[in-house]
């Protein structure tokens, strides 16, 4: 479970991260937000893009390196239910997004939550086996 778990996290992270870093006007026009060429805001954009596309990288590699599973089930964790938290607080701030955003939220807390479970096995496994 583990690994299919850092698998589909790591994946969606490395797509969603390359596109953001690599094609970032393209990637925002998909849920109707134009960047307007303005060099600043593409900045903005390409930063947490290539933070997204590192982190999934080293998710990636927590299914085949043992040794760093568990903290790449962290940080997916963490990521997943930052940006999932994230965006519930700006729907009540906000308003509604663009319906592939409100799907895009459903999917970040769901991956996040399912990380959670993963940890409580981790955690539960190390229990057992320092007794």
């Amino acid at each position: 479970m583990t690994r299919a778990f850092l698998v589909v996290s790591s994946l969606i992270a490395i797509g969603i991260g390359a596109s953001l870093l690599f094609t970032p006007a393209e990637f925002q026009a998909s849920v109707g937000i134009d960047l307007g060429g303005n060099v600043n805001l593409l900045s903005e954009i390409r930063a947490p893009g290539g933070f997204l596309l590192a982190a999934g990288i080293y998710m990636m590699l927590g299914v085949f390196i043992r040794k760093i599973a568990h903290t790449s089930v962290v940080i997916s964790t963490l990521i997943y239910l930052s940006y999932g938290f994230a965006r519930l607080l700006g729907m009540a701030v906000d308003g509604m997004p663009h319906t592939n955003l409100v799907a895009a939220t459903v999917l970040e807390i769901v991956i996040g939550v399912l990380g959670i479970v993963i940890l409580l096995r981790f955690r539960g496994n190390h229990s057992q086996a320092q007794a």
